[in-house]
C-alpha cells in the first residue's frame, strides 16, 4: 500500500510545524494528507523597510516569522512559516484596519487586476529555505452595495486585501485567475509541496 510517507519522505521523517494562527492555512495543509503539529504562537512585527519591493515583502515577512523560532526548532523538525499580501499596482494590500479601510482596498480591486504573492519558508535546526508565489487576480467591477454587504456579512478583516476567494466577493466579483488558486487563500499547495519533496 503507498503511503503519504513514501511519496513524500520527510514527511516519515521529521515532524512538521506549522506557525501560523490562520485556519485557512491549517485546514489547506490538512488537504496535502501531512500530519502537522502547530508550533506555539509567536508575535513577531510585520513591518518591513521602506524600500522594499512589493513582490519582496511576503518572502521577507514569512523569513522574519521563521527567525522568531531560531533556537526552538531541533534536527527532528520542520517549520513552516508563510505570509500573504495583496499587490495592486506597486502598492501593498495587507488586512485592513477597519471597516473603512476594507472598504478602499475593495474599491481599490475593483475592475482591475492583482497579484496575490504568498512567501513561504522552511525551517529546520540547520538549514532555511524561502521561495514565494504569484497568482494573479482579476476583479469585475463591484458595486458599492456588493462591497458593502460582503463586508457586513463576511468581516474580511483577517485577510490581505480585504478579500477572501472562497467567500462570496470571490463568487460573484473574481472574473478569472492565473496561477495557484490555494495561493490566494494563503498557501499554494502544489509549489509547497514541491520544496518539502526537495528539501
Amino acid at each position: 500500500m503507498v503511503t503519504i510517507d513514501s511519496i513524500l519522505p520527510v514527511a516519515g521523517r521529521k515532524r512538521i510545524y506549522l506557525a501560523s494562527a490562520s485556519p485557512r492555512r491549517r485546514a489547506l495543509l490538512k488537504d496535502l494528507d501531512i500530519e502537522v503539529e502547530i508550533a506555539r504562537t509567536i508575535e513577531v512585527d510585520e513591518s518591513y523597510p521602506d524600500d522594499i519591493k512589493a513582490e519582496d515583502v511576503a518572502p521577507y515577512i514569512s523569513g522574519k516569522k521563521a527567525t522568531a523560532y531560531d533556537g526552538i526548532i531541533d534536527e527532528d523538525s520542520i517549520l513552516i512559516t508563510a505570509d500573504t499580501v495583496v499587490v495592486a499596482g506597486d502598492k501593498v494590500l495587507g488586512k485592513p484596519a477597519d471597516r473603512n479601510d476594507a472598504m478602499e482596498m475593495l474599491r481599490t480591486l475593483s475592475g482591475q487586476a492583482h497579484r496575490v504573492i504568498t512567501g513561504v519558508t522552511l525551517t529546520t535546526a540547520g538549514k532555511r529555505e524561502t521561495f514565494s508565489t504569484v497568482t494573479n487576480v482579476y476583479f469585475d467591477h463591484l458595486t458599492d452595495d456588493e462591497i458593502e454587504y460582503y463586508i457586513d456579512r463576511y468581516s474580511p478583516f483577517d485577510k490581505a486585501g480585504a478579500y477572501g476567494i472562497q467567500e462570496w466577493i470571490g463568487c460573484i466579483g473574481i472574473s478569472h485567475i492565473e496561477g495557484c488558486f490555494y495561493n490566494v487563500m494563503g498557501l499554494p499547495l502544489h509549489d509547497l509541496f514541491d520544496h518539502l519533496k526537495k528539501f
